[in-house]
């Protein structure tokens, strides 16, 4: 399928999603990111849910990284183009920004080539570990910006697709991807 046609697709069943079976998928996530072999490694990059999108509620992965001591790093848009990157704290505050992206206000910035492991949002994947967001590139322009080895683990509500047709030279694959009942490897 098309990207335009997995973004409809994907945004209709997110909506079909009640509350209570987000929460049962989000802690089946955060339970399964347990067992990928990741945790020799210090810096985590998280996103923060957009509530509107009926997104993962990434707080049970967050709640694991600093249970493991590890430095949790969390975005913000600075541009239309790019990300910052902040280490959650004790101090961390938090503003919606006009996206509906909880995001920090301020605090200690961290490089990109710093990161090692990036947990990416995503409205679908494919079985060859291509993801789709929401069309603006965020996520690719930052990984690009990573080190090579940096591993990225998409989250995903729902299973992988075949195929997503129109793959892009810029758009960068994930290493794993993350659904409530499996996890995949690429």
């Amino acid at each position: 399928m098309l990207k335009k046609d997995l973004r409809l697709k994907y945004s209709r069943l997110r909506n079909l999603i009640t509350p209570t079976l987000l929460g049962q998928q989000s802690i089946a996530i955060a339970n399964s990111v347990l067992q990928l072999p990741i945790w020799e490694n210090q810096y985590f990059h998280i996103f923060l849910p957009i509530e509107k999108k009926i997104e993962i509620d990434t707080e049970g992965i967050i709640s694991i990284l600093l249970g493991y001591d590890k430095n949790v790093i969390v975005p913000k848009v600075i541009s239309n183009t790019e990300l910052e990157h902040y280490l959650l704290t004790d101090n961390t505050k938090f503003k919606t920004n006009s996206l509906n992206i909880p995001e920090p206000v301020d605090g200690i910035t961290v490089p990109p080539n710093k990161i090692d492991v990036v947990f990416i949002p995503l409205l679908a994947f494919d079985k060859l570990g291509n993801r789709i967001g929401y069309g603006k590139g965020y996520y690719d322009r930052f990984l690009s910006q990573c080190k090579a080895n940096v591993i990225k683990i998409g989250l995903s509500l729902f299973e992988s697709e075949d195929l997503i047709e129109d793959i892009e030279p810029t758009d960068i694959p994930l290493d794993y991807c993350v659904t409530p009942t499996k996890t995949y490897t690429f």
